[in-house]
């Protein structure tokens, strides 16, 4: 039997037991009578008798163990003859209380009802300052849209290693990157790529934010309220895979000391902190493909939150190696069209047959508006929200039905105070693989009924699939489109698909004014993320 059964003093009644049990009298008197039943009415349920509270706090036993009381036997017949009827029915019965949960549901049920509102106070609302990228096209952002706007291809063969024997032989690799003005030359040849793209754009993210290192605008900063946040999806995979051969091949002592640290995924965050002295938050995120629009979301509740001024933001990736193509390959996740690799990339297309990988960085200055005016920062657009999500349905596969996308959409959309009709411009997460490209577009349908004035574009069939980079490089895409007035075109668009009602931009660049832009971006593990930009409005 339990100790509570047994115990001389039973604990007081539980907060989670008062509300079943209004109705049913725990409290009688041990000789009812005439004159207690008339004249006072037992005291209410919900307050125990005062003798529950004479055993000390730390000695009670858990309120979770409360055995409830019978209800209390009728009095005899001999007794129920002395009652007066009229006093009795003179006792109103309790009045049941409404249950906390059913008021939850009608109070959220009407917040869901309510038209969205915008964030309007100046410490909350974050703005976007300055952007950098390293890139296929480059490392200036102008140049970059330009040869997106041009429907310009980055993809060709392989030229880094030795790629005769696989079955894709091509991707979106960067060629002639250098780091010459940012990193010195000893760190640089120690350096992983994925360090070295993150650092060379988040250094030119804030330059084109007008905090150039060593610039008075930079040192009057609170650097305890600036803070980094740049994730990665696969680390420093060259050093990795480097440290392992040579562990096989020469063994233990010919392993770097660089060999953890530059492959930990946390690292582009550290160094780029450490060389900007910014002391914030700082921290990397990593999931998968998703990785980008999770650092803006999390930078940005920071800002949101009180914690920071200035954040920077985004997802950098180098994984064209031997160990990285040989993994996708692996998965049969890469398109095999060696023999024209400029076309391999066609989201939404009949033909298409897997991604094609790229490589790269994008990173955001995120600021809260408050900040940015304080300083005269340059701002290019607003945040307006995002959400994330999991799919919790396969490690690879996407939700054919796209609950778990439309339901991040609809997130987003809520965080940001946008309904769906304000929305006519979507960055596709678009990576040109069967299942994934259908999938996706079924969750827009699901979102935004009516297609007429929403254009929908995918990057990636200029760049090929960045991975963690790739939503901080579309984001960067999604603003430049907000500032041009033009979006890019989706390319290789031959025989698209029927499903597809939306206006992909085919092969051609459109003018379109955008008056509020989404970005989706998923990952492996079912991760899904949606980031919400507009143009700035005082």
């Amino acid at each position: 039997m339990s100790a509570h059964l047994t115990s001389p003093n039973p604990p007081p009644l539980s907060v989670a037991s008062k509300a079943p049990q209004i109705q049913t009298p725990l409290w009688a008197p041990p000789n009812p009578t005439l004159h207690t039943y008339a004249r006072s009415p037992p005291p209410p349920a919900c307050i125990p008798p005062r003798s529950q509270h004479s055993t000390p706090r730390a000695s009670r036993q858990p309120r979770f163990h409360r055995h409830p009381r019978r209800r209390p036997p009728p009095p005899p017949p001999a007794m129920q003859s002395l009652l007066v009827p009229t006093a009795a029915a003179s006792v109103a019965p309790p009045t049941p209380r409404r249950r906390p949960g059913r008021i939850s549901v009608r109070a959220s049920a009407a917040a869901t009802a309510a038209p969205p509102r915008r964030e309007t106070d100046p410490k909350k609302r974050v703005v976007i300052t300055g952007m950098g990228l390293v890139s296929v096209f480059g490392n200036d952002v102008d140049t970059y849209y330009d040869r997106l706007l041009a429907g310009e291809s980055g993809i060709g063969l392989i030229d880094r290693f030795d790629a005769s024997k696989f079955p894709t032989r091509f991707a979106g690799q960067i060629h002639g990157f250098s780091s010459e003005g940012y990193i010195d030359g000893k760190n640089d040849r120690r350096l992983d790529d994925c360090l070295r793209y993150c650092i060379v754009s988040g250094k030119k993210a804030l330059e084109s934010a007008g905090l150039a290192l060593g610039s008075d605008s930079m040192e009057k900063i609170d650097k305890s309220r600036a803070g980094v946040l740049v994730g990665t999806g696969m680390g420093g995979l060259q050093v990795f895979s480097d440290g392992v051969q040579n562990l096989i091949e020469k063994g233990h002592r010919k392993i770097t000391p660089f060999f953890i640290p530059y492959a930990i995924t946390n690292m582009g965050s550290a160094l780029l902190g450490m060389d900007i002295g910014f002391m914030g938050p700082n921290y990397s995120i990593s999931t998968a493909c998703a990785t980008s629009n999770y650092c803006f979301y999390a930078a940005a509740n920071h800002i949101r939150r009180g914690e920071a001024d200035i954040m920077v933001a985004g997802g950098t990736e180098a994984a064209i190696i031997p160990i990285g193509v040989g993994g996708f390959v692996a998965c049969r996740a890469l398109s095999q069209r060696n023999d024209d690799p400029k076309t391999a990339s066609r989201p939404w297309d009949k033909e298409r047959d897997g991604f094609v990988m790229g490589e790269g960085a994008g990173i955001l200055v995120m600021e809260s508006l408050e900040h940015a005016m304080k300083r005269g920062a340059p701002i290019v657009a607003e945040y307006l929200g995002g959400a994330v999500n999991c799919d919790a349905y396969h490690m690879t596969d996407p939700r054919a039905d796209g609950l778990g996308v439309s339901s991040c959409i609809r997130q987003s959309l809520q965080d940001s105070g946008v309904a769906p009709e304000e929305v006519n411009y979507i960055n596709a997460h678009a990576t040109s693989t069967l299942a994934g490209d259908l999938a996706e577009m079924n969750a827009i349908k699901q979102v935004f009924k009516d297609p007429t004035g929403i254009k929908v574009n995918a990057t990636k069939s200029m760049i090929g699939h960045c991975l963690g980079a790739a939503g901080g490089l579309e984001a960067i895409a999604v603003i430049k489109a907000i500032n041009t007035g033009l979006v890019h075109p989706s390319i290789n668009q031959f025989n698209r698909e029927e499903a597809v009602e939306f206006d992909t931009v085919p092969n051609v660049k459109a003018e379109h004014e955008v008056n509020v832009g989404i970005s989706n971006s998923f990952g492996f593990g079912g991760h899904n993320s949606v980031v919400v930009f507009a143009p700035f409005k005082p």
